[in-house]
């Protein structure tokens, strides 16, 4: 996968599928760069940097999380700079932090609900040696919103309940029209069997609409544009009324 350019400030590295390697964004400014998502792994991050340094882009000063799950977070440990995560997020990686990586304590997760059967086939894909991985919270905290100025571009990061996950973050990024949402936008797999929640993706919707963006940045797909994705979330909520 090679790094794309969204905007003239904006790259991101696309998502890969057999390890659940999600998008990884980056947005540069005249003083600090800022990346969304540490990735699943320390390869991960080695990867997303080596793309940057391709074209002469520096490493982020700060990476900002968009919530708990471990392909958005078990590469925090490896990424250059400064981590940023929502005040839920981190009480999450707390916990994920304090598990164990047997073959018995994976399976005694998926039997509790702890965590789900996609996560742990994936981790065991990212992850032949399971000693490799390294749970940690982030570096700066924030509950609420946090506006964060790059130098010649502001970027919003606001705490949200999403469909996918209550600790979910977005940054939106006003000047070039782009939203990074991670997974907000999708279905809950730990807590409502990969289905939407009505209620909650009908405030999604709401949400999303309040933005000003041409250019919405999912977790595990290419960029869409505001039209592609409020069908797309209408349609789904459409389905389950």
């Amino acid at each position: 996968m090679e790094l794309k350019k969204l905007t003239n400030r904006i790259y991101y590295l696309p998502n890969e599928e057999k390890n659940d390697r999600p998008v990884l964004g980056y947005i540069y400014g005249n003083k600090y760069s800022l990346a969304i998502d540490a990735g699943n792994s320390s390869k991960h991050v080695e990867k997303f940097y080596q793309e940057l340094r391709k074209i002469n882009l520096r490493l982020p000063d700060y990476t900002v999380i968009t919530h708990w799950h471990w392909d958005h977070t078990f590469g925090m440990h490896a990424v250059s700079g400064k981590t940023i995560a929502g005040q839920m997020t981190n009480k999450k990686l707390k916990e994920v932090a304090a598990w164990q990586w047997s073959d018995d304590d994976m399976k005694n997760r998926l039997e509790t609900g702890e965590d789900i059967e996609m996560c742990d086939t994936c981790i065991k894909v990212e992850y032949p040696n399971r000693e490799n991985i390294k749970v940690i919270t982030s570096d700066v905290e924030f509950s609420g919103s946090l506006k964060i100025n790059l130098g010649g571009i502001c970027l919003e990061i606001t705490e949200a309940n999403s469909p996918h996950s209550e600790d979910s973050v977005f940054v939106y990024v006003p000047e070039e029209k782009t939203i990074f949402v991670g997974d907000a936008g999708c279905e809950d797999f730990y807590n409502n069997d990969g289905k939407f929640d009505k209620y909650k993706l009908e405030k999604y919707i709401e949400l999303i609409r309040s933005f000003d963006f041409n250019n919405y940045v999912w977790g595990h797909d290419k960029p869409e544009s505001r039209e592609e994705v409020l069908n797309y979330l209408e349609n789904k909520l459409k389905d389950i009324k």
